[in-house]
């Protein structure tokens, strides 16, 4: 019996699609895909910006310690909230780590999570994150939407949110780095 070459290519195609779901292989594979196919937010009109008003939230640092959102008031806030099972969030927290390590000392990074330390921690560990993580408190009233991660801000100093991104972007964009650039002269 002889295998024609439309169905050998037919089998190649199917073996390829499954790796995806049952092979490591495919993990690696759709974070790839997922930061290849990722684009810059989009930045908000000047006139469809919303502004926060009431800084008064309740987070908790890498320490599990207590602290309010309002020591941010004034400055350029950049906000990401993330879940480490959920697997957009890994292709997006490696942008944010580059732009974290760009502009970490002159914008406020909040890359939130509302997990258990411990496997937040491990999962830092896993991928050599080094951006600082806080820990959301659930049920505490906040100043932008928490729900379905992953979602981000990027926060004028005036309070007024610039870029609101439901679901994944690039983060270490040029464009990215030309706003901030813009709103840290400000």
């Amino acid at each position: 019996m002889k295998i024609r070459r439309k169905t050998v290519i037919n089998i190649a195609i199917i073996l390829f699609v499954l790796s995806f779901f049952v092979t490591p292989l495919g993990h690696h594979s759709k974070i790839w895909l997922m930061q290849v196919f990722s684009f810059s937010p989009e930045v908000t009109e000047e006139a469809d910006r919303e502004q926060i008003t009431d800084y008064d939230w309740t987070l908790k640092d890498a320490n599990w310690n207590f602290f309010n959102f309002e020591r941010s008031e004034g400055n350029v806030v950049f906000i990401n909230f993330w879940a480490s099972w959920r697997l957009p969030s890994l292709p997006e927290l490696k942008g944010i780590q580059k732009l974290y390590d760009t502009y970490g000392d002159q914008v406020d990074f909040y890359i939130i999570t509302d997990e258990e330390r411990e496997p937040v921690e491990t999962f830092m560990e896993e991928y050599g994150f080094t951006f600082p993580i806080t820990y959301l408190i659930i049920g505490n009233r906040s100043p932008v939407d928490t729900s379905d991660p992953p979602r981000s801000y990027i926060i004028d100093r005036e309070g007024y949110v610039v870029v609101d991104q439901e679901g994944i972007a690039d983060w270490n964009s040029a464009r990215v780095h030309e706003l901030l650039d813009a709103l840290l002269e400000e």
